[in-house]
């Protein structure tokens, strides 16, 4: 077990107090297993390209999305999306991230909701679909219409209808927060995932 984080005597909630004469340590200073360890302020440059980190995060497997709304001029909205996780369970939050250069982002970042549909295995055709541009990605595409008129793809894995709760904006992406107002799931239904770049429509052993 290790031992547990301790700040330099002389410091009472982050405040000096000039313990024993001794010039305390600034805040960001501990004692850890007798070695003070400072927190820098902020993180090194990378140590790798930009081709070098895609790569090592297509090692990591993920179920695939596609994102839609209904833009305030009535609209359609949708792309495909692996970014999406699970935040809390109560409340109900989930979160997904779209990059600042999506022509997609005034409709979805100013909505009031969208819906996260979860793709099965046999929509493959769907992923691929809508991560095209300057095409219809809704033509002959079954859905009904969820809360705020975002379309809930038919056959999907599952479903989350959200309120756009928040976004905060890192890097070269905006991270949504979405409040889950309902969900469905397709029972039986397997997942498609996507892993090195590629799709998976079974799950290899």
């Amino acid at each position: 077990m290790s031992a547990p984080l301790s700040r330099r005597p002389g410091h009472h909630n982050g405040t000096p107090i000039g313990q024993n004469g001794c010039r305390p340590l600034p805040p960001s200073s501990f004692i850890l297993s007798g070695f003070t360890v400072t927190v820098p302020a902020q993180a090194q440059a990378p140590s790798f390209s930009v081709d070098e980190f895609r790569q090592a995060l297509g090692t990591f497997a993920t179920g695939v999305t596609i994102v839609t709304a209904r833009a305030a001029d009535g609209a359609l909205v949708g792309l495909t999306a692996n970014s999406f996780n699970s935040v809390s369970l109560a409340p109900p939050l989930v979160l997904w991230s779209l990059s600042r250069n999506a022509a997609s982002m005034a409709a979805l970042s100013t909505g009031s909701h969208y819906a996260i549909n979860i793709l099965a295995a046999d929509q493959k055709h769907l992923a691929e679909r809508f991560a095209k541009k300057d095409i219809d990605r809704f033509a002959d595409v079954g859905f009904t219409e969820g809360t705020g008129g975002a379309p809930l793809i038919t056959g999907a894995a599952a479903s989350f209808e959200c309120f756009n709760r928040s976004r905060y904006d890192e890097g070269d992406h905006v991270i949504f927060v979405g409040e889950v107002e309902r969900c469905s799931r397709r029972a039986g239904a397997s997942p498609l995932l996507f892993h090195g770049g590629r799709f998976y429509t079974e799950h290899p052993l």
